[in-house]
């Protein structure tokens, strides 16, 4: 990169890409291709990875290779999981999660097919003093097959097809972790695999019987990824953590044994408390919707509807909490005054006739404000709509 292209990547680095591209003709020192990816790449990764952002001369890789990657909070979790003195990242990528996994570790392979990757992993990583980071431009599959055993192994399948749309299902993902896993175990200690977060958990499991723990990872209330522990030997029971990462460090871990739920008994009532609890978005991807009762001493409104009510505030709950403030009935008399009582709501459907678009165009209500409703079916059967404020 030469000094006229980094002075001018500095210059307009919130500058409209599109509009930059037009412009290539006034400014023949200037690399524009490597300023349109990068400008682009640096504003994609600014509040996703603020420390390729803030170190400079990190360079960025196609689109694509951006969405895919890691935010910064979600490789750090993954860190957490995993150490010991060797890893192997089989589908290395912008190199984001290596990046930060490798911070537990004496050796690290970084493996990706795409030759121009590579170079740039390889540039990005001495900018950032990993040098114990190893790059290697090969298939997974057949580093797999010749490598040598290490104590970790970290794959990241693709998960589009050949058309670039987007798969959910283990088998469709490349490479096939189910066919592979034999493999990959032989090859490593532990596996931990990173997967869609529309991905089936209970078939995925079933797809890899020695998964040990599922973690939901979420930042700010949106499921990111699954991630997937393998062992060598079928576990008695499966430990699943769900955990909300937020930007405010209030981060919301609650993990159970899967035995725990299976065994649990839920506690229903139709007679709302003063707290409403909604669980976190990676609770209710994990399915704990009875253990939750046990744990908060709480009720549940219905077996379909994942709220639940307590007359205490009780806030360790990992999801939000809000205050009842009164229960309006389903009658039309019922929801003419609610609708001239409240022109603004967040409106939110659990077990419900109509979708949230559907109730807001018959209440002619508006989006935003500070109040929330939920229209939901209590155990009783009874279709009601709660007024609340977020606690």
């Amino acid at each position: 990169m030469n000094k006229e292209t980094r002075q001018f990547i500095t210059e307009n680095i919130n500058a409209d890409i599109h509009h930059l591209a037009l412009q290539s003709a006034r400014f023949p020192l200037v690399d524009m291709p490597l300023v349109i990816r990068q400008i682009n790449g640096k504003q994609k990764i600014k509040s996703k990875v603020p420390l390729f952002y803030n170190t400079e001369d990190v360079l960025y890789p196609a689109q694509l290779s951006l969405e895919q990657s890691s935010s910064e909070s979600t490789a750090k979790y993954k860190s957490t999981l995993c150490e010991g003195k060797t890893l192997t990242d089989l589908t290395g990528g912008f190199g984001v999660d290596c990046f930060f996994m490798s911070i537990n570790f004496e050796d690290v392979s970084y493996v990706e097919r795409q030759e121009e990757l590579c170079v740039l992993t390889t540039h990005n990583f001495n900018i950032l003093k990993r040098d114990h980071i190893r790059i290697i431009n090969s298939d997974a599959e057949k580093y797999l097959s010749e490598m040598e055993h290490v104590d970790w192994i970290f794959i990241d399948p693709a998960r589009r097809n050949s058309s670039g749309n987007k798969v959910v299902l283990l088998s469709d993902c490349e490479p096939d972790v189910s066919v592979l896993s034999t493999l990959l175990l032989e090859k490593a200690s532990h596996v931990m695999l990173k997967l869609s977060p529309m991905m089936d958990i209970t078939a995925a499991v079933r797809e890899l019987p020695t998964t040990s723990e599922v973690h939901i990872v979420s930042t700010d209330n949106e499921c990111k990824e699954i991630l997937l522990i393998l062992q060598q030997t079928a576990p008695k029971s499966l430990l699943i953590k769900a955990v909300n990462i937020n930007k405010k460090n209030e981060n919301q871990f609650f993990e159970y044994d899967l035995n725990e739920e299976i065994n649990a008994s839920a506690s229903y009532t139709s007679n709302i408390e003063r707290y409403l609890y909604e669980p976190n978005t990676s609770l209710m991807k994990s399915g704990a919707f009875k253990i939750i009762c046990s744990r908060f001493d709480l009720y549940k409104l219905h077996n379909n509807t994942h709220l639940y009510t307590s007359t205490k505030l009780l806030l360790q709950f990992p999801g939000r909490i809000f205050e009842v403030k009164k229960m309006w009935g389903n009658s039309k008399n019922e929801l003419k005054e609610l609708t001239e009582k409240t022109p603004k709501a967040n409106i939110s459907t659990r077990n419900y006739p109509q979708t949230v678009d559907e109730l807001r165009k018959k209440l002619k209500i508006k989006e935003g404000g500070d109040i929330y409703l939920f229209a939901c079916t209590l155990v009783n059967e009874k279709k009601v709509i709660l007024e609340c404020k977020k606690c």
